[in-house]
C-alpha cells in the first residue's frame, strides 16, 4: 500500500503597492486583497487612521495586509517595505499642481523617489517587477494633437517648460522619472513596466476627492483650470486601470510601456453627456476658447489588449459611479441648480450636499467645515458662496478686502459667526440690503474683496 502523501499549497505571494492610501492605490490594494495576495501597503504615517481607515478596513485586511511607514524624500525608506516581495505597483507620487517651489515639492522628490525604490528593489533581490503607473502628460502634450498616440510618442518637454499649464510640473515629474526608472532597472535587471492612463474615472474608497475626478467632473464644478485637460479627452474606469496592472504582473511576457485608455471623448462630449444623463446639474453649453468641432484625440491601447486584455467599463459607466460616490460623500451636490421665487438659477460655487437647502434657510453660507473640505478637494475656486438670501431673495455679496474685514472684525464691527451676523441685523448693526451693504463698503465697516473673503473662511473667520 502506498502512503498517502499531502500537496502543500504554496505560499500567497508577496506584493507592495506603495501610495496605497490614494484613488488607484487603495484601489488595487483592495483587488489585490480579493485576489489572495499578501499585500504590504506603503503610506507615510500608518498611525493616522483618517489616512488609512479605508484600507484596514478591506475584505481580507485582516490576515493579508500589512502598513508600511515610508516616505519618497528618505533614501532607503522602502528597504523594509520591498524585502520579500515578487512585485512592486509604484503609485506615490507628489501630486500639487498649486505648488510655489515645484522644482523641489514636486519634480525632485518624485525623480528621486523612483530612484530610491529601484534601489530598494535591487537590494531585495527578489522583486521580479516593478510596475510604474505614470501618466498620460507623458505622452501627448505638444503644440499640436496627433489623431492616435501609443507608446512610442513621448511629451514635448520644451513645450511643457516654455508653456506652464496646469500641472505642468506633474508631467514633467512623470517623464523625467520614467526615463531615469528605465535606465536604472536595466541595469539591476528589474523587469519596469510603466503603465501609461489617462484621465482616471470611477469609485473610490479614499476619504477626499481624487485628483484626477476633479479635472473629470470639472464640467459639474465649473472649474475652469481644468477645462484644458479634458478639452481632447481620455479616459478609464479606476477598476479597468487596476486589473491591467494585475493583468500585466501576473503575464510574464509584459515589458515595457503600456497604454491603459478604453475611451476618447471631447469636453463637449463629457459635457453632452452629463447634462444628458444628470439634467439636474447645470452644465456650461460653450467653453471658451475650445471649438465645439474640436477633433478627438485617440489613446491607443492595441498592445494591452492584443495580449488579451478587456476593458468591461463604458463612458457613462465612470462618470455614473465617480458621481455616485461623491454624493455619498458629501463631495458633490445632488444638483446645482437654486429654485428662487419659481426661478431656476445656475449655481456652480458650492459643490457641498444639499448646501442650496440650507442657504436658503440662513443669511450665510452653511458651514465652514464642509466649505474648508470642497477648498482641499479642489472644488472651490471662488468664494463659498458670492450669494446672500434674504427673505428668500437673492442679493449680491460685496466682500473684497480681507485686511479690511480682519480689522473691522477686530474693532468688532464685523461678526465672527453666523449668530453674531443674525444679532447684528436685529440690532441695525449689519446690512439687510444690498444698499445698506454699499453704504457700509464705503465708510470701510464692510469688506470689500469676496476673493479674500474667502480666505477668511478658510481661517474660520467667516460662514
Amino acid at each position: 500500500m502506498c502512503a498517502e502523501t499531502s500537496v502543500a499549497t504554496p505560499p500567497a505571494t508577496t506584493v507592495c503597492v506603495t501610495g496605497a492610501a490614494g484613488f488607484i492605490g487603495s484601489w488595487i490594494v483592495m483587488r489585490l486583497l480579493e485576489r489572495g495576495y499578501i499585500v504590504r501597503a506603503t503610506v507615510r504615517d500608518p498611525e493616522n487612521m483618517s489616512k488609512v481607515k479605508h484600507l484596514v478596513g478591506l475584505p481580507k485586511a485582516d490576515t493579508n495586509l500589512t502598513l508600511w511607514k515610508a516616505d519618497m524624500n528618505i533614501e532607503g525608506s522602502y528597504d523594509e517595505a520591498v524585502q520579500g516581495c515578487e512585485c512592486v505597483f509604484h503609485m506615490a507620487t507628489p501630486m500639487d499642481f498649486e505648488s510655489e517651489d515645484p522644482e523641489n515639492e514636486v519634480i525632485k522628490p518624485t525623480i528621486e523617489g523612483m530612484m530610491s525604490i529601484i534601489r530598494s528593489c535591487a537590494k531585495a533581490k527578489t522583486v521580479k517587477k516593478l510596475i510604474f503607473t505614470n501618466s498620460a502628460g507623458t505622452l501627448n502634450v505638444e503644440p499640436n494633437q496627433k489623431p492616435v498616440y501609443d507608446e512610442t510618442n513621448w511629451s514635448d518637454l520644451d513645450f511643457i517648460l516654455s508653456t506652464k499649464m496646469t500641472g505642468w510640473m506633474y508631467f514633467v515629474s512623470k517623464i523625467l522619472a520614467e526615463k531615469e526608472a528605465m535606465k536604472a532597472a536595466k541595469e539591476s535587471n528589474i523587469n519596469f513596466i510603466s503603465i501609461i492612463p489617462p484621465v482616471v474615472v470611477g469609485p473610490f474608497i479614499m476619504p477626499t476627492m481624487p485628483p484626477s475626478l476633479i479635472t473629470a467632473l470639472s464640467p459639474i464644478t465649473g472649474n475652469e483650470a481644468h477645462y484644458s485637460i479634458i478639452k481632447q479627452g481620455q479616459f478609464v474606469h479606476v477598476d479597468d486601470l487596476c486589473e491591467a496592472h494585475i493583468f500585466l504582473f501576473e503575464d510574464p511576457t509584459a515589458q515595457g510601456r503600456y497604454i491603459c485608455s478604453s475611451h476618447d471623448a471631447t469636453i463637449y462630449d463629457i459635457a453632452n453627456m452629463i447634462r444628458d444623463k444628470w439634467p439636474e446639474y447645470s452644465i456650461p453649453t460653450e467653453f471658451e476658447g475650445i471649438d465645439k468641432d474640436i477633433p478627438v484625440v485617440s489613446f491607443s491601447s492595441k498592445k494591452l489588449t492584443e495580449m488579451g486584455f478587456s476593458f468591461k467599463y463604458t463612458l457613462e459607466d465612470m462618470f455614473r459611479e465617480a458621481i455616485e460616490t461623491c454624493r455619498e460623500k458629501g463631495l458633490l451636490p445632488y444638483s446645482t441648480q437654486i429654485h428662487i421665487n419659481g426661478e431656476e438659477k445656475e449655481s456652480r460655487l458650492n459643490p457641498v450636499e444639499k448646501h442650496t437647502e440650507t442657504q436658503e434657510k440662513e443669511l450665510l453660507p452653511a458651514s465652514k467645515e464642509k466649505h474648508a473640505q470642497g477648498q482641499e478637494n479642489g472644488l472651490l475656486s471662488e468664494p463659498y458662496s458670492s450669494q446672500i438670501h434674504t427673505n428668500g431673495e437673492e442679493k449680491e455679496n460685496l466682500f473684497e478686502s480681507l485686511e479690511k474685514h480682519l480689522d473691522d472684525q477686530e474693532k468688532d464691527l464685523l461678526p465672527t459667526s453666523k449668530e453674531k451676523y443674525a444679532e447684528g441685523q436685529e440690532t441695525d448693526l449689519l446690512p439687510t440690503s444690498e444698499k445698506e451693504h454699499a453704504e457700509g463698503q464705503e465708510k470701510d465697516l464692510v469688506p470689500t474683496s469676496k476673493k479674500e473673503h474667502a480666505l477668511g473662511q478658510e481661517n474660520g473667520l467667516l460662514y
